[in-house]
């Protein structure tokens, strides 16, 4: 069974969980570079567990290997005796090595069995590292010998492997690399970007990862060598990457300079104590420039570990938040390479559509750029879909979809003819009803506050409506109830089609917040019950009463999940579906998505909300693809006011 196991995402970025013989590494993770001598090492790695709460950390095989004394203590005590730490080890084979001093005085084979020897957690193929600059010729042959190499260690490795994922600068390798090393190891190294990152070649970085993303199997670990700067984890972990390791920490150190996620500050020109952490408490950064190389080198290198180890825990909360994308915003803003590379990614919303959530609780504008990510780009393409069976539209500047507002504005004219409002937004001119849709309902950005619509009151909109319809304009009807019906029908015809929406949209009546006027549910005209809950980002999501009404008018196999018999007693009564249990999924949602849970007879057995996309739950072996949101017995009560979902089942 895979090791690795996804438990939380933002789009191509993951919580997951890989399983190691000592201990399972919680993803995101730092993997600091140690060196295999203990008298090399400015910090041990027990005091970065001890006081830093690193679980796992890489060293050198072949530096271990090629020195006698630690060849002998590794083979004797283990990797894990000779570098005194037990949590995951995970070891190198060289390939850097090759690649800055030219060759290596060891065979792939002889390596391997070494790392096998000495108890590695996860072993690496010493592949060919390619530098960015080859030819493709020379490209492609090293990426021959590379994936013989891998074939070779797979047959006889036993524990974790991790297979590197070369090809240069070159797309089509790199795809064709990601799918090989897909079919080999536990651990997916993408190799040969040293360079790239000391060089902050950043664009070229980000096209690379685009070029491996879409082929690398979500059952294994992301690896990205070399990854050591803390302004760069959030724009790797864009891309999906699980596993940074640094040896950065001490490389800036040896030469004075200080890491932060906001870039590099020389000691040497502090004259402010701006850090106060732990550290600093103890001695105070203006105080460690003053001390002699030898006592400065570890501080420093201790302080960038830690620096490191926080952003990784920004990187971790903001994926459990949904605000990554902001926090790479934020990053960029470090260096104007990191800028370029983040607008490269941006161009690529290719490779982040088929894992893109359906939403989330909030966007927050960091830069005018962040109307380019991919969720934009996702809901201006399905905007222009719902658009196009509209007749010509009438323009309203920014209006909050509220009773207080809409009691303004006609849905008919005075001939009894549809008319269709579009309002005014950072993103464009929307339909009026889809505007509490996320991301332009939960949108936050320096529009709200230089223009403001809340200055103006709602009376204010009468003037507008009737310069925009003249006589047509009747200022005494309230047209609250209408835009109601009329949100209704837009939500549904944006998740099921307009054809589903007309027919069923008539069942149902809307309740708003006495407090916002928020639209926050559909309840049955006839009998009152919930049919569908609406959350901040506007997304209406089924109840099981109102999924049996999806049920029995959606064609078969539309916004389902096909549960194993095995499993379907389980999700009936509102257990999580994993993905073993997984028959076939509609390959037209993504992560976030309302689905119904059905047997195989295509029984409604419950609603659920799908983590993986589609694609990915047939190669994983292991975790939730969907959480049970409601079932035959659910109380299905309203949400607390401000929830974006239901809260999952136990």
């Amino acid at each position: 069974m895979a090791p690795f196991e996804i438990l939380e995402r933002d789009g191509l970025a993951r919580l997951g969980r890989l399983a190691t013989p000592h201990g399972p590494i919680e993803t995101p993770a730092l993997l600091p570079v140690v060196h295999p001598d203990p008298d090399r090492q400015p910090v041990a790695p027990a005091e970065m567990r001890r006081r830093l709460g690193i679980r796992a950390v890489i060293t050198s095989a072949y530096i271990a290997g090629r020195i006698p004394a630690l060849r002998a203590r590794a083979e004797q005590e283990g990797i894990h005796g000779l570098l005194a730490f037990d949590g995951p080890v995970m070891t190198d084979s060289g390939a850097f090595q090759q690649h800055a001093y030219g060759s290596v005085e060891v065979g792939p084979e002889e390596v391997l069995e070494f790392q096998e020897r000495i108890g590695s957690d996860i072993s690496t193929v010493l592949d060919i590292f390619t530098e960015p600059a080859a030819t493709h010729e020379e490209a492609e042959t090293a990426l021959r010998t590379t994936g013989e190499r891998g074939r070779w260690a797979r047959a006889r490795r036993t524990g974790l492997l991790a297979v590197p994922v070369q090809g240069g600068s070159y797309p089509d390798l790199r795809a064709r690399s990601a799918a090989e090393a897909s079919d080999l190891g536990d651990v997916l190294a993408v190799g040969g970007v040293v360079p790239l990152m000391e060089q902050y070649r950043f664009p070229e970085l980000a096209r690379v990862l685009a070029a491996v993303r879409p082929t690398l199997s979500p059952g294994a670990a992301i690896h990205l060598f070399g990854t050591g700067h803390p302004m760069v984890f959030a724009f790797a972990a864009l891309f999906g990457v699980d596993l940074f390791d640094s040896s950065a920490y001490l490389k800036f150190a040896r030469r004075g300079d200080l890491l932060f996620p906001e870039g590099t500050v020389a000691v040497d020109d502090l004259r402010e104590n701006t850090c106060h952490c732990f550290l600093c408490a103890e001695q105070p950064l203006t105080q460690v420039r003053t001390l002699p190389p030898r006592e400065r080198e570890p501080r420093l290198a201790f302080h960038n570990l830690l620096v490191s180890v926080e952003e990784v825990a920004r990187v971790r909360q903001a994926i459990r938040e949904g605000t990554l994308w902001e926090l790479a915003e934020r990053r960029a803003g470090a260096h104007p390479a990191l800028r370029a590379g983040l607008a490269s990614a941006r161009e690529r919303s290719d490779v982040f559509l088929p894992c893109e959530p359906e939403s989330r609780r909030a966007f927050r504008e960091v830069e005018s750029e962040s109307r380019r990510r991919p969720a934009v780009v996702r809901f201006l393409q399905k905007v222009r879909v719902y658009s196009a069976v509209r007749e010509p539209t009438h323009l309203l500047p920014r209006v909050p979809l509220r009773p207080e507002y809409l009691r303004f504005v006609p849905t008919l004219d005075s001939k009894g003819s549809e008319l269709h409002w579009v309002t005014a937004t950072p993103l464009g001119a929307i339909p009026l009803e889809l505007t509490d849709l996320y991301p332009v309902g939960p949108y936050l950005g320096e529009e709200d506050y230089a223009h403001p619509s809340h200055h103006h009151p709602p009376g204010w909109l009468s003037s507008v409506v009737f310069a925009e319809l003249g006589r047509d304009f009747d200022e005494d009807t309230d047209w609250t109830d209408a835009w109601t019906s009329r949100q209704i029908a837009g939500l549904l015809e944006w998740q099921y089609g307009p054809e589903l929406a007309a027919k069923i949209a008539p069942r149902f009546r809307g309740e708003r917040s006495p407090r916002t006027g928020r639209l926050r549910a559909f309840r049955f005209s006839d009998s009152g019950e919930f049919a569908f809950h609406v959350g901040t980002d506007g997304v209406a999501r089924p109840t099981f009463r109102g999924a049996g009404v999806l049920h029995g008018e959606l064609p078969v196999g539309h916004h389902r999940v096909v549960v194993d018999d095995d499993a379907a007693p389980f999700v009936k009564a509102g257990r999580s579906l994993f993905v073993h249990f997984v028959r076939a999924c509609d390959p037209a949602m993504v992560p976030g998505s309302s689905v119904l849970l059905v047997d195989r007879s295509d029984r409604l057995l419950a609603v659920g909300r799908l983590l993986l996309a589609p694609h990915e739950i047939p190669r994983l072996s292991r975790g939730v693809a969907a959480w049970v949101t409601s079932h035959e017995r659910s109380q299905d009560l309203l949400p607390a006011e401000g929830e974006t979902t239901l809260s999952k089942d136990a």
